[in-house]
């Protein structure tokens, strides 16, 4: 990891940063975390874990953008758009060790810091304060998507798309319009009006 390691500096120290906001970590702690860690790159479009396979990795993104989607008879329904500092993985498969019923796909060159399943297992026996940063991190997890269940259910279609545009400025311009309009849960045709508003502003 070294080589690389030194070419995600900077990514690097965005990843401390981000663990250091869940739990304190001294960089003698975190380095010890990075043995741990391995560097994967991967092509646009490329399919990260497949419906049906086991998800063997937790990924944070280091680079790049990636959706989470599930196939429902021929459609898609897009459940995370996830860029730099995010985490994307399939979770239930990762934690239940069972078949994957999501597809996560890159959308543009992709890096991710990732760990497999067994690394983080003998992470939490080894540091107990790792142990508290796993739970601290899937709690934010789960919160994040309540809020964004309960959002669904409360705000209007418009109320919805403004917040999300306002919250991720750079996702037109990075995220095909389909992929959006779905995670959001907006028609197409309700999209393009609601983007068509946008730029007028």
């Amino acid at each position: 990891m070294t080589k690389k390691k030194s070419s995600y500096q900077a990514s690097l120290d965005d990843l401390y940063k981000y663990l250091s906001g869940f739990v304190p970590l001294s960089k003698a702690e975190f380095n010890d975390l990075l043995p741990y860690i391995e560097i994967r790159e991967f092509e646009k479009k490329a399919k990260v874990i497949r419906e049906g396979e086991v998800e063997r990795y937790l990924n944070i993104i280091a680079r790049g953008l990636v959706r989470k989607y599930l196939p429902i008879g021929d459609k898609e329904a897009t459940i995370q758009i996830a860029t730099e500092g995010h985490i994307v993985h399939s979770e239930l498969s990762f934690h239940y060790r069972t078949p994957s019923g999501s597809i996560v796909e890159t959308i543009e060159p992709t890096v991710f810091f990732s760990i497999t399943y067994d690394s983080l297992q003998q992470l939490y026996d080894r540091f107990p304060k790792i142990e508290r940063l796993g739970r601290l991190i899937i709690s934010d997890l789960f919160i994040k998507k309540d809020f964004r269940y309960f959002d669904q259910l409360r705000k209007s279609t418009r109320e919805r798309f403004l917040e999300y545009i306002r919250s991720h400025p750079h996702v037109l311009q990075r995220v095909p319009q389909k992929y959006i309009a779905s995670y959001l849960n907006i028609k197409p045709e309700t999209f393009s009006r609601l983007k068509h508003l946008v730029k007028l502003k």
